[in-house]
């Protein structure tokens, strides 16, 4: 799975920043009100997980066509 750099930028900073940052505040905020956290915040971290991979996925295949033999 290739994505465009466009698409591979954007899921990128939701992988790297959005995501965590949106899990941390969660978690916090819901130890201060007593909300229901734990799986909110295992299922964000689960999805980050997954994009990481297919993410890796992406790179791995487009260094290998991208790649040059010097």
């Amino acid at each position: 799975m290739l994505f465009t750099n466009k698409t591979y930028d954007i899921l990128v900073y939701i992988a790297q920043i959005v995501l965590p940052a949106l899990g941390a505040l969660y978690g916090a905020l819901a130890a201060i009100w007593g909300l229901p956290g734990e799986q909110i915040v295992s299922t964000l971290a689960a999805v980050d997980v997954f994009l990481g991979a297919l993410l890796k996925i992406s790179k791995s295949k487009y260094d290998k066509e991208t790649e040059v033999d010097v």
